[in-house]
């Protein structure tokens, strides 16, 4: 999780600096096409076409066909509303995969883990400081694109149980270059070389960063990883602070404090019977 963190902050930078110039259907095929090459060394080393090979072709295509548009939804949110609300809808994510995880994975839930992600929420909420008012067509838009966020991590951790992350990666690539091929040579405009620069860094990031969230995946719950993506927020606001200087105030030292408190609290490993067993021992 922590080479997740740091290549979608990372991501974050050179994906706001490619879609100064090219659109947004055309980065993320670009970044499907190089990633693949990228990603190939990874997958001779595992044993070539052997490592990719699935008996579960059908989930791979659904995880990406809905990770795929609730990328899409998540930009035309950011045209409908202001950029604190489609990111605190967002973070509503972690909550809809717990529940889902409960639901169709058996994975246990206690109120220690509910309070840690209750705390991660809060958290993103003091920093992006939402406004108040009825939800409207933006809100719903961002709403569902949190619950596919939600969908696509939990059908990544059902597919890490019987395929390695490679091939989570692997296919990852195929289905979402295949679904933004037409889309991405309707307005195609050829890059710039300082737009081929930070594409590059895109398809690095973006294919190496699932790698790591599966591997992440298929060593701990779903209900211990998906609550450290809440450090995302505050690692992106020092790096637009550091690279944009962009204003960090009061507000978002309090919710990353906030943010902290919920993944350490998570994270804790308590011994079996509590601190009296610990004791006793």
């Amino acid at each position: 999780m922590s080479g997740w963190l740091t290549l979608m902050v990372v991501i974050a930078v050179a994906g706001r600096e490619a879609a100064r110039e090219l659109s947004v259907f055309q980065v993320m095929l670009l970044r499907s096409v190089l990633g693949m090459a990228m990603l190939w060394p990874l997958v001779r080393a595992s044993g070539g076409m052997a490592a990719v090979r699935t008996e579960r072709l059908p989930q791979h295509v659904l995880r990406n066909v809905v990770h795929y548009a609730a990328q899409y939804g998540w930009f035309v949110a950011l045209t409908l509303i202001p950029l604190a609300q489609v990111v605190s809808i967002e973070f509503t994510m972690p909550i809809w995969s717990a529940v889902l995880a409960v639901v169709f994975l058996g994975e246990r839930m206690n109120g220690r883990k509910w309070f840690a992600v209750l705390l991660g929420l809060v958290g993103v909420a003091v920093i992006v400081r939402p406004g108040a008012g009825e939800l409207n067509t933006g809100q719903l838009i961002a709403l569902a694109c949190a619950f596919g966020f939600a969908v696509s991590v939990v059908l990544v951790k059902s597919l890490t149980r019987t395929d390695s992350a490679v091939a989570v990666s692997f296919w990852m690539l195929v289905v979402q270059g295949v679904i933004g091929l037409v889309p991405a040579l309707m307005i195609w405009r050829w890059p710039s070389a300082a737009a081929w620069g930070w594409v590059a860094v895109v398809a690095f990031c973006g294919t190496y960063s699932h790698y790591c969230f599966a591997r992440a995946m298929k060593h701990a719950d779903a209900t211990v990883v998906v609550p450290m993506d809440f450090l995302r927020v505050p690692l992106t606001a020092l790096v637009a602070w550091l690279a944009y200087s962009e204003r960090l105030d009061l507000f978002t030292a309090l919710g990353v404090g906030l943010i902290l408190a919920g993944n350490l609290l998570n994270l804790l490993r308590w011994p079996v019977g509590g601190w009296r067993a610990k004791r006793e021992a």
